[in-house]
């Protein structure tokens, strides 16, 4: 071979150079013919020409070698790709047999790693071990003291000053206060009257003043003495409707109200003189009435004096002010108490100092005969309104600490670190690990341990398993431990609150209660080994696992298991709360700080069912699972699917929706799993839509195609067989779960399509040149392989035959339905499904019933005599 394919080359290139040459030659003949070029200019142009081409022809050859050993080199690489290409199938293939050792591998490495992380790595020499030797400094460093460094920043964070900020809610009840305060005061003057009550041109105001607060001798007195002045032209008649028939003892002056009453006096006879004599009269009747309000008021504040010993209207001096001076004192109260608050009072101030501010505001915005009265309803009212801004605060003490200097300590080459026999403080092992001496270590006898307890679990896990005949794949096996893993996984990154609840809702909700308490159960043993999180909190979190394992599955919406995400929060917080007070715990540490800790578990469990309950559908979609809430979503008459069945075939969704009746019953009966005969059923002649009019229960009473167009019993029995490849097809692209597909091909299993088969026969027996096979005329399979296709197939088959029945009794119909099933059994159909004999019995049973409930007998109504007619149409 290699001499022949030399020889090729070879002749190849000797073809191409006769070619090239002869090219040469028409080229030299047509330089001759040109005159313009002299002989030289020939022969050199020629040579010229020779020489290039034959640089081309050699370059051509190399290019012509490289490409073969390029070719060569592909070649080999494609072999090579090849071979490993075959490795790679090997090894996948092995994978693929062994994939049940491998999932339980990843299972127990992942596991032990997960749960036993701090056995890695772990220092050999640590705080308070012995040293096994004396340790020395194999080169000066300088290391930070961080204990000292820590222990200075505390210090600096707990002397940092805190930052204060006004309450505004203190403020607003000490104004509030104020105003309650004030309003006494208003009622008081209210009850003494207008003050001045007179003109002050012709009475003063300290005469008024006098006038309404002196006794009742003065006062008499004072009356008197205007009498005896009074001109003799006076009446008796107008001396009667005088005071002076009051009076009832002379007048006798006292030398403390000698200025004040004889002021007085002045001022009411010069008021006489100005006026009539009967203006003074109603000005002295104005001034009694006046004096009695007066002392109205001063017999109120002494019940105040007396009730409550603290009151700031203790004396007559909110009496004494004029009304002009209460208003102004009221704003300058108000004023002085808003710039006070405004700049704030903190706690534990002086009462001095607030004395004292209080008293300089006064002075500036409150009459002088009432700063007394103001300084006392101030200090009745004002506290402390600066509270501490927390946040503020920790911010400040961080930028005090994050300000402090490391402590920085040298140790020099060759320094002892720490002597043999000595106990390892926390600066010697600070010290060791800045040198990288403390010898790190994997604790392979721990995790040996822990790989030890996480086999045996798991193999409890695999005989419960097949104890309860759960047959999981292994995508279910790694669902499994991927929710198994996220409890020990949150723990690892210090979060005490993990998520047991939605481990145990999930696992529940997927495959039962079973394996729900068990992964439950061998999880806390596992966690309890080699975890610090205490064991209330771990019986806590598992309690809420196993309740929502226990009732998830027996749920069918989303609202439901919301409410058991409530349940399983308060299960939790109740059960750490009661095993807290079985141990004491709440009398050491308190009750505030173990209701706290409840509330924070019950929380934790509600949060966590959240995200169980958010992951859920994609969970669901991404492991192909089907759990009851997702069948009754999948069974809803509006998914696209069956909306188009609906429409586009509506014989088929009418049959479809008989075989679902009677399906479900006979699932019910049986034990079987509803839902999912139910959503299975709606979906096993999806595939008819691909050809609607090649099935009888949608012509409508039309023409028949197989009769009319297509005549041939092969194509025929191709277009029945094709609803199902079609219906796989359209379940696949809608995302239909493989549980429900399966309902596709196994409700027709490996059956014979009897009609076309018989119509091909007597076609053979026309035309011996025909060969009937019958391998054409039967479905592709696969036979029943569980319960709930096995009903729905029997349910196929008998709905015609029962839909066909009107008149005859329920003996006739068990005995049809009978004959149909032991055709089904006696044609293997039923081999692999785990439907019994017997139970095929109680199935016909079963379909009767059913039967008997869509065609029960009706009233037979008596016809309307023709007078009875004529009179219902008129």
């Amino acid at each position: 071979m290699k001499t022949q394919r030399f020889l090729r080359s070879l002749n190849q290139r000797w073809t191409h150079w006769r070619r090239r040459y002869k090219a040469l030659r028409r080229k030299s003949r047509l330089l001759v013919k040109v005159r313009s070029q002299s002989s030289k200019n020939r022969r050199q142009r020629f040579l010229r020409n020779f020489i290039s081409d034959t640089l081309l022809f050699l370059i051509k050859i190399t290019a012509n070698n490289e490409h073969r050993k390029r070719k060569i080199v592909v070649c080999s690489m494609a072999k090579s790709v090849n071979q490993r290409r075959g490795i790679n199938t090997l090894i996948l293939d092995w994978v693929h047999k062994k994939r049940f050792s491998v999932v339980l591998a990843i299972a127990i490495l992942s596991l032990t790693g997960v749960v036993g992380h701090k056995l890695y790595n772990r220092p050999q020499l640590q705080v308070g071990n012995i040293a096994p030797q004396t340790i020395r400094a194999p080169y000066t460093a300088t290391i930070e003291d961080r204990r000292e460094t820590e222990a200075q920043r505390k210090a600096v964070s707990r002397s940092s000053i805190p930052v204060l900020i006004v309450d505004a809610r203190i403020t607003e009840k000490i104004d509030q206060n104020l105003q309650q305060l004030l309003n006494e005061g208003d009622e008081i003057r209210a009850a003494a009257g207008p003050f001045p009550f007179f003109d002050t041109s012709v009475l003063s105001i300290s005469s008024q003043h006098y006038l309404r607060s002196c006794s009742v001798s003065e006062w008499q007195a004072l009356v008197l003495a205007l009498e005896n002045t009074s001109k003799h032209k006076y009446s008796r008649g107008s001396q009667a409707t005088s005071p002076k028939s009051d009076l009832s003892t002379p007048y006798s002056p006292l030398p403390t109200q000698k200025t004040d009453f004889t002021q007085a006096v002045a001022e009411l006879e010069t008021y006489r003189l100005t006026t009539s004599e009967q203006n003074l009269f109603s000005l002295i009747a104005q001034i009694s009435q006046s004096r009695q309000a007066y002392t109205q008021a001063s017999v109120q504040l002494l019940q105040l004096e007396t009730n409550d010993s603290d009151t700031i209207y203790n004396g007559t001096v909110v009496l004494n002010l004029s009304d002009d001076e209460w208003t102004r004192t009221q704003i300058g109260i108000r004023q002085s108490a808003e710039r006070i608050l405004a700049q704030g009072i903190p706690s534990g101030l002086l009462p001095s100092i607030l004395q004292n501010a209080v008293s300089l505001q006064v002075q500036t915005f409150v009459p002088k005969n009432a700063e007394s009265l103001a300084t006392k309803l101030l200090l009745a009212v004002l506290q402390p309104n600066l509270t501490k801004d927390e946040e503020q605060t920790k911010q400040q003490a961080q930028q005090a600490a994050a300000g402090v200097t490391p402590v920085m300590i040298e140790v020099h080459q060759g320094q002892v670190i720490v002597a043999k026999g000595k106990n390892i403080s926390a600066w010697h092992f600070e010290v060791l690990e800045h040198y990288q001496l403390i010898r790190r270590e994997n604790n392979w006898l721990g995790l040996g341990k822990l790989a030890a307890v996480v086999t045996g679990a798991i193999g409890i896990f695999v005989w419960v398993e097949k104890r309860i005949k759960c047959e999981l794949r292994q995508r279910d096996r790694l669902l499994v431990l991927l929710l198994t893993l996220s409890t020990p996984g949150v723990l690892a990154l210090g979060i005490p609150y993990t998520s047991w609840s939605a481990v145990g809702l999930l696992l529940g909700s997927f495959y039962g209660p079973s394996l729900g308490v068990t992964v439950m159960g061998l999880l806390l043993l596992i966690l309890r080994m080699n975890s610090e999180i205490s064991m209330i909190a771990l019986l806590a979190g598992a309690a809420g696992g196993i309740l929502g394992s226990c009732i998830a599955q027996k749920l069918r919406s989303r609202e439901e298991l919301a409410l058991l995400g409530l349940a399983i929060a308060l299960t939790q917080g109740i059960i750490y709360l009661i095993a807290k007070i079985l141990i004491g715990a709440v009398f050491s540490a308190g009750w505030y700080i173990v209701l706290q800790e409840a509330g924070f578990f019950a929380l934790s469990g509600l949060v966590w069912s959240v995200v169980a309950l958010g992951l859920s559908p994609y969970l669901e979609k991404l492991f192909d699972l089907v759990t009851p809430i997702r069948l009754a979503e999948l069974a809803n008459p509006n998914r696209p699917l069956l909306k188009r069945l609906a429409t586009e075939t509506p014989g088929t969704f009418q049959h479809t929706l008989f075989v679902s009746t009677l399906a479900e019953a006979a699932a019910k009966k049986l034990g079987c799993n509803v839902e999912l005969v139910r959503a299975g059923t709606l979906y096993h002649d999806i595939g008819k839509m691909h050809d609607p009019l090649g099935f009888i229960e949608n012509q409508m009473g039309g023409p028949n195609k197989h009769e009319t167009e297509i005549n041939d019993p092969w194509k025929s029995a191709a277009i029945i067989k094709k609803h199902v490849s079609e219906g796989l097809v359209m379940a696949r692209k809608h995302l239909v779960p493989t549980a429900i597909q399966a309902f596709i091909p196994e409700h027709q299993g490996t059956m014979l399509i009897a009609y076309f088969y018989h119509q091909a026969q007597q076609m053979a027996e026309e035309n011996p040149s025909l060969v009937v096979d019958e391998v054409e005329f039967r479905y592709d399979g696969p036979i029943p392989q569980s319960r709930e296709t096995g009903i729905v197939m029997l349910a196929d088959s008998c709905e015609a035959a029962l839909r066909s029945l009107k008149d005859a009794t329920p003996e006739q119909a068990l005995s049809m339905l009978n004959n149909i099933l032991r055709a089904r059994w006696q044609d293997d159909q039923m081999i692999d499904s785990g439907l019994t004999r017997e139970e095929m019995s109680q199935i016909a049973q079963i379909f009767v019933d059913v039967w008997q409930q869509f065609h029960h007998k009706r009233i037979a109504y008596p016809k309307l005599k023709a007078s009875n007619e004529k009179l219902a149409q008129s």
